[in-house]
């Protein structure tokens, strides 16, 4: 497959590997960071949306260390994906010690804990939409352990720091992206019941 494969057919991909929706919306939220990083630093979208929709895509299946995303990897060859779009999937897990040696790797790795993250931030507003989200909430919540225990705080700080910029920007960066496709993404608070 010389070309980049469809959205369609990697969305496809997604849903068939992962049936959890919260995961289908890490992926989609992922993806959507990385198209606007894309933009940011005038590269393909389309690329790098991928790469930010599928690095997580086998976890549901393949979720130990030893698996994930070695499994995904395997898939996504055979399905002829680009070696770029594989070696940045492979650098978001920092325990394979793939380097992160493309500016996309380090822009994926820079985000997908944050996003992650700030899903959470989302979910414990009062309105449970991203668009009420502030930097200095997630950072105050960054700080609280206790708070989605599950997000690697070192890598989001190393993300940060291999990607070179501001910590607060990238922040504000990411709660941006997340609101421009807030209502898809289950960020946009609960639907009002129709009158």
């Amino acid at each position: 497959m010389s070309e980049l494969p469809s959205r369609e057919e990697a969305v496809k991909l997604l849903f068939e590997y992962t049936s959890s929706d919260s995961l289908r919306r890490h992926g989609l939220g992922v993806e959507q960071v990385m198209r606007a990083l894309a933009r940011k630093y005038g590269e393909d979208e389309d690329r790098w949306g991928l790469t930010g929709l599928l690095h997580d895509f086998d976890y549901e299946q393949y979720p130990t260390a030893e698996e994930h995303p070695w499994q995904g990897n395997k898939i996504l060859k055979e399905l002829g994906y680009p070696k770029d779009i594989r070696e940045a999937i492979m650098g978001h897990a920092s325990y394979t010690g793939t380097p992160r040696n493309s500016l996309m790797a380090k822009a994926l790795y820079s985000c997908d804990e944050l996003t992650g993250f700030i899903f959470a931030v989302t979910y414990v507003r009062p309105s449970k939409s991203v668009r009420d989200v502030r930097v200095k909430s997630v950072t105050k919540k960054l700080k609280d352990k206790s708070f989605a225990a599950k997000v690697n705080r070192s890598e989001v700080e190393e993300g940060i720091h291999e990607l070179g910029v501001d910590r607060a920007e990238h922040i504000q960066f990411v709660i941006s992206a997340l609101q421009e496709k807030a209502a898809e993404l289950g960020l946009d608070g609960p639907k009002e019941s129709a009158e």
